[in-house]
């Protein structure tokens, strides 16, 4: 006798419910993208360039106002002759003040004609990195100088004072006050060029 054994059941597969893969289909095709990061899109770049712009203009502010202080130093130095003992060209330090007048009206120019071109034509005269680094050094060379140039000059300047106060140091004095004007400008101005040179090695 053979005895048959009742046949094995299937288990049933199960399946998704109707309509599931459809909605994850639709939640994917309808997700929101993220905005973008600050700093991106056409509202970080016009920021930007705001920002670009108030830098340059405040650089080139900062610089017109040093060579208006170094001309009017020059202009009083120079025209200080008064007589023997009281000529500006006798005494070694006020040459140097007014030398280091000249080079302050030499290299504030040229910076401010270079920005004042780069800003209406658009176009860079020197690369973008080359300049952050000429605007740094320079600044800080220059108002070195003119820090050194009008200290050296008050010793002598006070003596004279002591003995007479006259046009003859009056004028010494304006000359020299002059410069220590220009030196705290630029000093400014070398600030912001160093935030620039830190801004550009980002970019």
């Amino acid at each position: 006798m053979f005895s048959s054994s009742p046949p094995s059941e299937k288990v049933p597969t199960p399946t998704a419910p109707p309509g599931s893969v459809d909605v994850e289909n639709d939640d994917s095709q309808t997700q929101t993208p993220l905005p973008p990061p600050p700093g991106y899109g056409v509202t970080g770049i016009m920021r930007r360039w705001r920002h670009e712009d108030v830098l340059k203009r405040g650089s080139l502010a900062f610089r017109a106002l040093v060579f208006l202080f170094s001309l009017l130093s020059f202009i009083i130095m120079a025209t200080n002759s008064h007589g023997s003992g009281r000529n500006f060209d006798e005494y070694e330090e006020f040459r140097y003040v007014l030398a280091i007048a000249i080079l302050s009206l030499l290299y504030t120019g040229l910076q401010s004609w270079r920005q004042i071109h780069e800003m209406s034509t658009g176009k860079q005269i020197i690369s973008g990195r080359n300049l952050a680094l000429i605007d740094f050094f320079g600044d800080q060379i220059i108002a070195y100088l003119l820090l050194s140039a009008a200290s050296s000059a008050v010793p002598m300047t006070n003596r004279m004072r002591e003995g007479a106060d006259n046009i003859f140091t009056d004028a010494l004095a304006a000359s020299i006050s002059m410069e220590f004007f220009a030196f705290f400008i630029l000093g400014l101005s070398a600030m912001l060029s160093g935030y620039k040179l830190v801004k550009q090695t980002y970019i």
